[in-house]
């Protein structure tokens, strides 16, 4: 959440607090009153009430946005030098997708046993040796949202990743590999994200596959 949205959802609290303030001060002050400045009186304290009432509303409501992070890590995009320049390009343009239209800050293509590409923020391991959560993504070929890494027992199977990712996707690519996603915030990956990573997934299944 930004300091503007913070104050914005105050503004009603505090302007209807005021107006209750202003509006008792000047009844204390007058010494007689009269019809129309009981009617204003009340008038005023209703809408008091009701910009009083917005703002606790607006505070409940209103979710709080994700805490973002800045990613521990250089940033850098490393293939694998033994593809063949089509399947290159297919990541290239796929990553740069990722990173561009979606929360990912830092991907890795594991495929075949073997990581085919890294980039974004890059992790201090290059290297990739499924643990339990990449090892289901890989056996029954269905994805893992991971909305808060840090609370997760498995977290520590994803070293290959920047140390301070709040979130991570284990997407699968067919049946021989993942596409690992690392977010800077934690629940900050939206179904949509996730619909545009699966058919990103799924068009990188139909490259690998029949080229490697």
């Amino acid at each position: 959440m930004t300091n503007d949205n913070r104050v914005l959802r105050r503004l009603p609290i505090v302007v209807g607090g005021l107006g209750a303030v202003l509006l008792l001060i000047n009844r204390l002050l007058t010494p007689e009153l009269t019809q129309s400045q009981s009617r204003g009186d009340v008038v005023g304290v209703i809408l008091s009430a009701v910009l009083i009432l917005t703002g606790l509303i607006w505070q409940q409501v209103q979710p709080r946005s994700p805490d973002i992070v800045e990613l521990i890590g250089e940033e850098g995009f490393v293939l694998a030098a033994d593809l063949p320049d089509t399947v290159k390009t297919e990541l290239a343009w796929a990553s740069h997708l990722l990173l561009t239209n979606t929360v990912t800050r830092s991907l890795v293509v594991f495929y075949q046993g073997k990581v085919l590409l890294r980039r974004g923020i890059l992790g201090t391991k290059s290297e990739v040796v499924p643990g339990v959560i990449l090892k289901q993504v890989l056996e029954k070929q269905k994805p893992i949202y991971l909305v808060a890494l840090k609370i997760y027992p498995g977290r520590f199977e994803f070293d290959y990743l920047p140390e301070n990712t709040q979130g991570v996707i284990c997407q699968p690519i067919g049946n021989q590999g993942a596409l690992i996603l690392a977010a800077n915030a934690p629940r900050s990956y939206t179904k949509q994200d996730e619909n545009w990573i699966a058919g990103i997934a799924d068009k990188l299944a139909v490259t690998l596959s029949s080229t490697l």
